[in-house]
């Protein structure tokens, strides 16, 4: 299939979309996010990420040369409510259009609406590969694959020589694609993965986990989970117990990680599918606004929604209609880069060109590590010994 290049820039951030005022009754898109529950961290950005898109999206002329107008419901991080509200908001708000919610979790619990309706399904924040592996035609993945979500930890951890290995996965659908993945990039770099532990949600005490790290001279421990204070437990309790690794990384990486543990998260590592560092097109104007708008800094969960919504404008003025096998055929064809990153998808709308980039914290700041051509920093080796940590910061 020939595909259509373009680059998505911000002037006002969404050029292309009508060239006149808009008129007419609004064209309304409809979504949930995780305003609410275990997902909120990352659903408040998101939605606001879709709110600053909506605003962009007006101020540039609107859509098919109508305003837009997002209703955006709050499906407090439970399966079961937004698969209501996704069926709510196509049989009852009969919106025009959808936008996806939250997360691998969300994702998979509402695709079987959007395709019994032929909806379009732009998903901004879903990554697990299974998703995409059920036949579904209208559902587009916009973050790197979950099995790459640890690939930079791996590989920084091979070029340094490191071999010993622990994977550390919660009991949910991306968690376990990420863990999994990282293990076979792992063993294809021919380190051993000397443990890989599935944890149910919710738990608390990670002790038994760590002493088995511990026995186990683990050199790179790397974890995947959902829920961000899980990152955070883990890593304090090995601050606790005197766990120590060469490197420790997370499958995502927001700055309330390090508002939670101060210095104690200096040295980690996070998978951030978005950094505003990054030289995709509109990046500084993007940040801008949404600290204008919002009073803080993006995290890539708003960069993911806004640029997901990039995509959806785009494809619908190239198709001229919000019909949905015209919408498909856009989605298929392009090939771009929007605030979020690149974009192109195969034919099961599979995304097959981001790759993400790797934090590390230094100094109390996210910087990029890897990839090397997008890096803003080196990474600081080796981490020091909670004991050399402690010393330093009571002398």
């Amino acid at each position: 299939m020939r595909r259509a290049a373009l680059v998505l820039a911000l002037s006002p951030l969404l050029p292309g979309c009508g060239d006149t005022e808009p008129r007419g009754a609004p064209l309304v898109i409809g979504a949930t996010m995780s305003e609410t529950g275990a997902y909120a961290t990352q659903g408040i950005p998101a939605r606001n990420g879709y709110r600053l898109c909506e605003a962009h999206v007006n101020e540039a002329g609107g859509l098919l040369g109508r305003p837009v107008e997002f209703l955006i419901l709050d499906d407090a991080s439970s399966t079961t409510q937004a698969v209501e509200l996704y069926e709510r908001l196509i049989v009852e708000e009969q919106v025009d259009a959808i936008l996806g919610p939250y997360g691998s979790t969300l994702t998979e619990a509402v695709a079987p609406v959007t395709e019994a309706h032929r909806r379009v399904h732009v998903s901004p924040l879903a990554a697990t590969s299974s998703i995409w592996e059920q036949g579904r035609r209208y559902l587009f993945m916009v973050l790197p694959p979950a099995e790459l979500f640890l690939a930079g930890l791996v590989d920084m951890g091979a070029e340094r020589g490191l071999a010993r290995v622990a994977i550390l996965q919660e009991d949910a659908l991306f968690p376990r694609a990420a863990g999994s993945g990282a293990a076979e990039l792992a063993r294809d770099r021919g380190m051993e993965v000397v443990l890989q532990v599935t944890y149910p949600s919710g738990t608390e005490d990670f002790s038994d986990i760590l002493d088995q790290v511990r026995d186990g001279d683990v050199e790179v421990l790397a974890m995947a989970a959902s829920n961000l204070s899980d990152f955070i437990t883990v890593l304090r309790q090995m601050q606790e117990r005197n766990v120590n690794v060469a490197m420790f990384g997370t499958s995502g990486a927001v700055a309330e990680f390090q508002e939670a543990l101060g210095e104690t998260a200096e040295y980690a590592y996070g998978l951030s599918a978005w950094e505003p560092s990054l030289p995709n097109p509109g990046n500084e104007a993007f940040v801008e606004a949404y600290v204008a708008a919002f009073g803080q800094a993006p995290s890539f969960h708003a960069a993911g929604a806004y640029g997901s919504c990039q995509l959806f404008m785009e494809a619908a003025r190239q198709a001229g209609t919000l019909e949905a096998e015209a919408l498909r055929g856009a989605l298929l064809a392009l090939e771009t880069t929007t605030v979020f990153g690149p974009y192109a998808v195969d034919e099961r709308g599979y995304q097959v060109a981001n790759q993400g980039a790797f934090i590390q914290w230094q100094d109390g700041a996210k910087v990029v590590v890897w990839p090397p051509e997008v890096a803003t920093a080196a990474p600081r080796f080796p981490t020091p010994t909670w004991e050399d940590r402690t010393a330093r910061t009571t002398r």
